[in-house]
């Protein structure tokens, strides 16, 4: 009795089954990529307030800035791009992040406010708002929630 496998149909078989995952793997990573992650720049001196300049261009999403009024941050400038999980902002905490499929979801807890940034729309204090490009945000003291932003689980620092 013959099975029907010979060497040279299960090289073909598994050929194709490789052929397949590569396929099929390369595929979702260029989908899960593909957008690009959030750049934050972060700036904060003796002279003025801090801010975050927000930035993603496949979204047309650029110099979005949020500006805190009445609060003072070390002199930490600097942009940060959220391209993978447990990055750190430079004043303030990173309290989730969900960067599955690039850019994902970044949400901060800073100086009292929680700020999320979604594909979709922009979330200040819990008040959703259409993404405009060139866009300024001042965000004052008296805006704060009455309960704080939840931290991650774990001990991520806050840098203020």
């Amino acid at each position: 009795m013959n099975s029907g496998f010979t060497p040279k149909s299960i090289v073909i078989v598994f050929a194709v089954v490789f052929a397949l995952y590569l396929g099929g793997f390369w595929g979702l990573e260029y989908l899960r990529n593909h957008k690009g992650p959030w750049e934050v720049g972060f700036a904060a001196n003796s002279n003025s307030f801090p801010s975050i300049n927000v930035r993603q261009p496949a979204l047309g999403v650029s110099d979005v800035k949020l500006l805190f009024h009445g609060e003072s941050a070390t002199n930490a400038s600097g942009i940060i791009r959220f391209d993978a999980v447990e990055k750190d902002a430079l004043f303030g905490e990173v309290i989730y992040e969900d960067l599955t499929f690039l850019p994902g979801v970044v949400t901060f807890n800073l100086f009292g406010h929680e700020i999320e940034l979604m594909p979709r729309v922009l979330v200040v204090n819990k008040t959703e708002s259409p993404w405009r490009s060139g866009a300024t945000i001042d965000i004052w003291p008296t805006n704060k929630p009455a309960e704080a932003p939840k931290p991650l689980k774990g001990n991520r620092p806050t840098r203020y």
